[in-house]
């Protein structure tokens, strides 16, 4: 529990640092909106369903992500420019950081709930399913870009974050499912440990 209080801590503290003077206001509401709804929707469930501290500790990190972003808006993360004018890239690419993450932990969330719900019971489509449901956690989230982008015009375009690139949707899905993978193949053993220790001895 001492864990759990840790990391809320730390999460609304990275909230208010963000908040802090970022580069537009609308456009870190937007960013960090995400993070906000998630923590209420984890709060609220936290008595009928607690996930491992290994899993918090992972959101966490994608919120900070999103913290980051909303604060210097994905296109220009000072990291990430400076690595755009060092390897001669065309855009700031810190945003495919996010779309990773947006696979890698909603990998790990729905990997959690199948397991502990025991919610599918055929093993040869597990990790399928885990993919099929982050791609399209994935496509819903581009549908939200595209919807806030045609309700606020040019206000919505830092949201977008495509800078130009054409192909900015397709790769954020991409991304997002190359994390996804990421996650099963790399961490599904450290998940399993930490599921078992955790629970097995409440």
């Amino acid at each position: 529990m001492k864990k759990l209080q840790l990391y809320s801590l730390l999460f609304f503290i990275g909230l208010l640092v963000s908040g802090i003077y970022p580069k537009e206001y609308f456009t870190w509401f937007l960013e960090v909106l995400p993070a906000v709804i998630g923590f209420a929707i984890l709060a609220f469930t936290f008595k009928r369903f607690q996930f491992t501290n290994f899993t918090y500790f992972f959101i966490l990190i994608h919120c900070y992500i999103l913290f980051l972003g909303g604060h210097y808006t994905y296109a220009e993360v000072p990291p990430f420019e400076w690595i755009k004018e060092t390897f001669n890239q065309t855009r700031n690419n810190y945003d495919k950081v996010g779309h990773f993450e947006q696979g890698f932990v909603p990998a790990m969330i729905v990997r959690e709930l199948f397991i502990r719900k025991n919610v599918v019971s055929n093993k040869s489509f597990f990790n399928f399913i885990i993919v099929a449901v982050c791609l399209a956690i994935s496509a819903a989230y581009e549908w939200l870009e595209w919807a806030v982008s045609l309700c606020t015009g040019e206000g919505g375009d830092a949201f977008l974050g495509t800078q130009g690139y054409v192909w900015d949707t397709q790769s954020d899905m991409l991304y997002a499912t190359i994390g996804a993978i990421c996650m099963l193949i790399f961490f599904s053993k450290k998940h399993d440990k930490a599921i078992q220790e955790q629970f097995q001895t409440q």
